[in-house]
């Protein structure tokens, strides 16, 4: 995709999901740009290498690697993205923040990743994973730590409605889970970064083998990404204390409830059936409020 023809609320996103492809002090270059809270339209590409302490034709060099025509480009998608009121939701954490400071920054920037993710969203791709899920004789998911959490979640909803699906989170698992898997199946990697080895690894066998591989993750060119089929990506803004994950997490796992209810729709009655009857199954297992 052309950064020139993205939508205004979409260069952010796009800009941090190129910034694993650039160097440490490249990465800096945009971090220094971010940061300046007076960036606009009329901010000269002078002051911008002061600030970040490069030279000017190292930050037309980092604009065009990141997909711009140049700075102005750059600099007239980046000032439309800053006016945006979604633009101004994260604000980093402060060792002197309040508890209701803290707490006002950490749902505006999950409020921030959500808004962000939806405008990104590949609906084409999140259709074909959910048909391919839908029509799956056998669903994997992949994932480790955290990712291995949002792989479970996904895998008890589903389950909810009479969807069976393994989860894996240990690399040999993965693997020989993996080896099994064949046309017709398919295998859901997820991982924020898109660099957790065991996923990748387990994510290509299962393509090898004729199985249908969909990645989640927060970067649409990472090693995971290169070895999918589908790509469903979330983005998120870290902080020092936070990083990535914490926002990120709440991004893929909306991502999953709509296609677990897109996957559900396909056949509506058939998921209401099985809902009831594993509801019915766990109904002796709550000690609900007596009159």
């Amino acid at each position: 995709m052309n950064p020139d023809d993205l939508k205004p609320d979409a260069v952010g996103p796009h800009i941090r999901m190129m910034m694993p492809f650039l160097t440490s002090r490249e990465a800096h270059v945009v971090e220094t740009v971010f940061a300046m809270g007076d960036f606009g339209a009329e901010t000269a590409l002078k002051q911008v290498a002061l600030a970040a302490g490069v030279s000017e034709a190292m930050v037309v060099k980092i604009t065009k690697k990141l997909g711009f025509e140049g700075y102005r480009s750059f600099r007239a998608a980046l000032a439309q993205y800053n006016r945006l009121p979604a633009a101004a939701l994260h604000q980093e954490l402060s060792p002197d923040d309040t508890s209701r400071e803290i707490v006002q920054k950490v749902f505006r920037t999950s409020i921030q990743a959500l808004e962000q993710t939806l405008a990104i969203l590949d609906m084409d791709a999140f259709d074909r994973a959910v048909d391919a899920i839908h029509a799956a004789r056998q669903r994997d998911f992949y994932g480790v730590g955290g990712s291995a959490q949002i792989a479970r979640d996904v895998g008890h909803k589903f389950l909810r409605i009479g969807l069976r699906a393994g989860v894996q989170d240990d690399a040999h698992m993965m693997l020989m889970s993996a080896s099994l898997l064949g046309p017709g199946d398919i295998a859901i990697g997820f991982s924020h970064s898109g660099n957790t080895t065991a996923v990748i690894e387990a994510i290509g066998l299962a393509r090898r083998n004729g199985a249908t591989t969909l990645a989640v993750t927060n970067y649409n060119r990472s090693p995971l990404a290169e070895q999918a089929d589908i790509v469903l990506c979330s983005t998120a803004q870290g902080s020092p204390l936070m990083g990535e994950n914490a926002a990120a997490r709440i991004a893929q796992l909306n991502i999953l409830d709509a296609v677990f209810v897109a996957v559900a729709q396909r056949d509506r009655r058939g998921a209401e059936q099985n809902l009831e009857k594993t509801m019915s199954a766990v109904a002796s297992k709550r000690r609900d409020r007596t009159p």
